[in-house]
């Protein structure tokens, strides 16, 4: 979930703090296609630093996930790196970022130097194994480095919005498992067990799949306020339904980033939109 600290946008990668910022060290950080992230940090005094990832607890809760990560020396220019191979996968969830300068030093939060996430534009085009493990280095609205990290059994990428004749249609492929002839499309009102059911157009592969909804999928008795719909695909009749989000590329919040437009039809407002979970959904008034 998001929280105030975060950043609604990932961008400017390359930005330098300002003054105010660098009395926090900094680290750059490269990621590989498998999720692989390397760490570098400029060198420091201490003799044996090391990187902390602490999962971010809701509030009131303690912290319960921390992975703790040598840092090695490069003996050419004296600068620490750091890697975190895509095993052990990370819990889903915002992870922050510390140095640890000595074993019982107290931990040092890290700002974000240059980010080379380019292995990530083009993730959806990758197949993935389950489970969808994914991992994005980004700054938080207060300029602190942090890991917004997804793990989902299975998952349903969803790849394009297109909105026309008063209706909307999605484009997905689903990671980690196969769709099925009697697969479907369920969506979900948001607070209710109602739900609307669709029948997808299946490619020939058992994973790419789309469908069409209009104001008629998205009706109840009443009207009135905004009502909100999730959007879920069940791959197999009897099979557990399976979000429908975007989460293989480089954006660590879409929210605000990925803007639709709405559509009217038959008296109602149609608008897709990412969660802060960057989950699919469509918003009815």
């Amino acid at each position: 979930m998001s929280t105030p600290e975060d950043s609604p946008t990932p961008t400017h990668e390359g930005a330098t703090p300002g003054p105010q910022h660098e009395t926090h060290p900094r680290a750059d950080c490269t990621i590989d296609t498998d999720g692989r992230l390397t760490f570098r940090l400029p060198p420091t005094a201490a003799a044996h630093p090391r990187l902390l990832l602490r999962l971010r607890p809701k509030k009131g809760l303690p912290e319960t996930a921390r992975h703790v990560l040598d840092l090695d020396t490069d003996p050419a220019d004296g600068r620490h790196h750091a890697v975190l191979d895509p095993h052990p996968v990370l819990d889903e969830g915002r992870w922050d970022v510390y140095l640890l300068p000595e074993p019982e030093a107290e931990r040092r939060r890290l700002r974000p130097g240059l980010r080379d996430l380019r292995a990530l534009v083009d993730g959806h085009l990758r197949d993935r194994p389950s489970p969808v493990a994914v991992r994005i280095p980004y700054a938080t609205k207060d300029g602190f480095l942090a890991l917004r990290a997804w793990r989902r059994t299975v998952h349903a990428e969803a790849r394009g919005i297109d909105l026309r004749d008063r209706a909307l249609t999605v484009t997905a492929r689903l990671h980690g498992g196969e769709l099925h002839q009697d697969a479907t499309v369920r969506l979900r009102l948001r607070g209710t067990d109602t739900v609307r059911t669709v029948d997808p157009r299946l490619d020939g592969d058992g994973r790419g799949f789309s469908f069409t909804a209009g104001p008629g999928d998205l009706t109840v008795g009443g009207g009135g306020a905004a009502r909100i719909w999730d959007v879920f695909v069940r791959p197999a009749a009897g099979a557990p339904p399976v979000r429908v989000g975007r989460l293989l590329d480089d954006v660590a919040d879409r929210k605000h980033v990925f803007v639709y437009p709405s559509i009217e039809a038959d008296g109602s407002t149609l608008r897709p939109y990412y969660t802060v979970d960057n989950d699919l959904a469509i918003e009815v008034m």
